[in-house]
């Protein structure tokens, strides 16, 4: 069954099952050597879910995130230090625009306090982000350190905004992505000399299922 109405035919079926392809395209070539082919398939993997959020008329912030999510999937899918940064300035500005569209369609922050089960996974986040900000500031060069820390600032923020809804795919998906982040952060830094294959493909469909979540919790919610 397809979420949409119609088939698989249908065009925002159609541009959902694209996206997946493209997303499974893109992990069979994770450990080839950057290419524009492989760029691509990275790219587009996310910019469809943008399209798709254009075509069903979601948020336009919603629309605004992916779309700089996957200008940042283009740049991390390229070796280099310029490549990472703007990578990361993307995504920081994702997290960025997600935190008011979440809180936009939330509770407020006094539902963290209100649900106990909210506010244990707030301070299950906040934990986490203090670990792998304590972890990276020594791994890291001193040009990098204010970047990754407010980058790790906005992904907490991301997920703790995202507790605040009563969308169980939207809470998902922002869990899944700092999970994803975190892997990654230990894949570049912590473990750059002896990290396992799996790491790599841990991310991506991690990652993946974080943006398709947090879209399709919008998109069909």
């Amino acid at each position: 069954m397809m979420p949409f109405p119609g088939g698989i035919d249908a065009n925002a079926n159609a541009t959902l099952v694209f996206s997946l392809v493209a997303a499974v395209i893109y992990a069979f070539t994770l450990n080839m050597p950057p290419s524009l082919a492989r760029s691509a398939a990275k790219t587009l993997a996310v910019a469809m879910l943008a399209v798709l959020a254009v075509m069903q008329g979601g948020p336009l912030l919603l629309v605004a995130a992916l779309a700089l999510s996957a200008v940042g999937d283009a740049f991390l899918s390229r070796d280099g230090e310029k490549a990472f940064l703007g990578g990361l300035a993307s995504f920081l500005t994702a997290h960025v625009l997600y935190v008011p569209l979440f809180m936009q369609n939330g509770g407020g922050l006094d539902v963290l306090g209100a649900q106990s089960w909210r506010g244990a996974i707030a301070l299950a986040m906040a934990a986490f982000a203090i670990v792998m900000l304590a972890a990276l500031w020594r791994r890291v060069g001193p040009s990098l350190r204010l970047p990754i820390a407010i980058y790790v600032g906005a992904i907490l923020a991301m997920g703790i905004s995202a507790l605040t809804t009563s969308n169980s795919l939207v809470i998902g998906g922002a869990i899944l992505f700092m999970a994803s982040d975190g892997l990654l952060a230990a894949e570049k830094f912590l473990l750059a000399a002896i990290s396992p294959h799996w790491m790599r493909y841990a991310v991506w469909a991690l990652y993946y299922a974080a943006q398709a979540a947090i879209s399709l919790g919008f998109l069909l919610g």
